[in-house]
């Protein structure tokens, strides 16, 4: 078995100062060489060692990739509270050999509750980010994890689960990045989580979390019913006083969808549509494969033109992404084609002004078997531990992504009851001209997903970089002024962060065309957790997981 660990800096861009105080200032790159991990069978790559070896697991007792991809991120759920869990959301995308591939949306719906105008006479302008139940709304992630089963499963769930069940019963060492965001959570916070920080105080340090324990071993027993209409939805029915119903919870949250599809750089491109805000990767990738591109990705001119093709496609995103949004549309090149063609080689180009006044964490995963079934799954509590609310049962902390709604009055993404909030979920597939499965490709990063993304898709489809090289070089984001989630809403536009590592000219190559600049760590959680697995031209697995998330791993045999 080939198996590599590794590390970056920090959870988030806010986590980086805690994590410079408890582990030193020098902490800046991988502890291990980085390299590409190749097989011949399966590969799974994720954010946790532990998470990636429970997918293994479920390949060794006979699963498939989509028994390894529900066990990995149910393990993740487990040690990774302040990334995702049990109480946020899900898309996946499933390519089995021989057809296109499927989309699964298994984002929440606003509780029945849900009433715009009193948030607006509560003072509100803008969606509550924390402490607010009006943010959350119903899970997914468990209902994502039935779906996918239930459709493509070999093994039973409650061995599927099996490994997560131990986790949370036996206990996991503490990430060096659960202590940093545990460490970010404010006093009322941390109350509701703290039998999670009582334990969680130095990396390393056992924890155990017996109330998702419980929960894990109900879904084994009793399916999503067993879930949502029991321990954890009684107890979110309490904490929501009226918001959610008991029909809220009893409406699946998984729908099988047509994934959208676009091609560039000679491959065709696959995401899950709108409400996701996947379409941006796709039509970034086919504005800039018309751009002339530089051979060298350290020239400034790259960075500039992904930048300037990564604004045209998602500058107007706040206006037009919602859950009924037509995503064919949004990608038609009819559409983007005088957004291309208005991008200068040599200035910014396509700005605006917005007078509207969130760093995203989620994990992505993937897995590949050896019938060359494979998964590119995403799931998240949008910011840090998400609303920073709990179910008190089980300890579940519950997710903000309500964040994404509109409270305007004629918005199409306006908040209310039974709606899907825009999100920023984007998980790919890509499939050569003949269909076969090319990669899998994800990251975390809120609204910087989908840039992230269009910068690994020219490393690796343009330049022909392998996964390592692709995943480790240095990268570039926009930011608004607060939050990871406000790029398109800051007042002016945004402002382009710049990793550590990436090349120092890219600083004055960039700001000579007009960008605002600034420098951030190398090897930062800002920049995301991407992981990748390549299908090479003789079918060999190739495979990175992200040194930014310091314990990922990717492993295959």
């Amino acid at each position: 078995m080939a198996r590599v660990t590794c590390r970056s800096r920090a959870a988030s861009r806010v986590e980086v100062q805690a994590s410079r105080a408890t582990y030193g200032a020098g902490v800046t790159t991988p502890a291990v060489p980085f390299t590409t991990v190749r097989a011949t069978r399966h590969v799974v790559a994720s954010a946790d060692g532990l998470a990636t070896q429970a997918g293994l697991t479920a390949l060794a007792r006979g699963g498939n990739a989509v028994d390894a991809a529900v066990a990995t991120n149910a393990a993740i759920a487990i040690t990774a509270p302040h990334l995702c869990g049990l109480g946020g959301d899900l898309f996946a995308l499933v390519h089995e050999p021989g057809s296109r591939p499927i989309a699964l949306n298994a984002s929440g719906r606003a509780g029945s509750g849900a009433d715009a105008d009193a948030l607006m006479a509560g003072g509100h302008a803008g969606m509550p980010l924390r402490h607010d139940i009006r943010t959350v709304t119903v899970p997914g992630c468990v209902d994502g994890w039935v779906a996918l089963h239930g459709r493509y499963g070999r093994l039973s769930l409650s061995d599927v689960l099996a490994p997560a069940l131990a986790l949370a019963e036996e206990g996991f060492p503490a990430s060096p990045l659960l202590v940093g965001s545990l460490a970010t959570l404010d006093e009322p916070a941390r109350v509701r989580l703290d039998d999670l920080a009582r334990q969680a105080t130095r990396p390393g340090a056992l924890v155990r979390r017996r109330g998702a324990a419980r929960a894990l071993r109900a879904i084994s027993d009793g399916g999503r019913r067993a879930f949502y209409e029991g321990e954890f939805g009684e107890g979110l029915l309490a904490v929501g006083s009226g918001y959610f119903t008991a029909d809220d919870l009893a409406r699946t949250q998984a729908d099988w969808v047509e994934a959208l599809a676009l091609d560039a750089w000679g491959h065709r491109l696959w995401t899950v549509p709108p409400n996701s805000q996947g379409y941006l990767a796709l039509a970034g990738a086919w504005i800039a494969q018309g751009l002339p591109l530089p051979d060298d990705p350290d020239d400034p001119g790259w960075a500039h033109l992904l930048i300037e093709a990564a604004v045209a496609a998602g500058h107007d995103r706040p206006d037009v992404l919602h859950e009924a949004a037509d995503g064919p549309a949004l990608i038609d090149p009819a559409h983007i084609t005088p957004r291309r063609d208005a991008i200068s080689t040599e200035s910014i180009s396509i700005r605006w002004r917005r007078a509207l006044a969130q760093q995203g964490d989620t994990t992505y995963l993937c897995v590949v078997d050896g019938d060359r079934l494979a998964v590119s799954l995403i799931q998240s509590n949008a910011a840090g531990f998400g609303s920073w609310l709990v179910e008190p049962a089980t300890g579940i902390n519950l997710h903000n992504r309500g964040l994404g709604f509109s409270l305007e009055p004629d918005h199409p993404a306006r908040y209310g009851p039974g709606r899907r909030p825009p999100h920023t979920l984007s998980p790919l597939l890509i499939t050569r001209p003949d269909g076969r499965l090319a990669a899998t490709l994800g990251t975390m990063g809120g609204d910087a997903q989908p840039q992230i993304l269009l910068q690994l898709l020219a490393r690796l489809f343009l330049h022909g970089q392998h996964p390592a090289a692709a995943i480790a070089s240095g990268r570039w984001v926009l930011h608004g002024e607060a939050t990871g989630f406000d790029t398109w809403t800051s007042a002016g536009g945004p402002g382009v962060l710049v990793e550590g590592q990436a090349p120092a000219a890219w600083d004055q190559g960039l700001r000579g065309r007009g960008h605002g600049v600034t420098r951030a760590p190398a090897f930062d959680s800002a920049f995301g957790h991407a992981h990748t697995i390549v299908v090479d031209d003789d079918g060999t697995l190739a495979s990175a997981a992200d040194p930014r998330a310091r314990i990922g791993s990717a492993a295959g045999t």
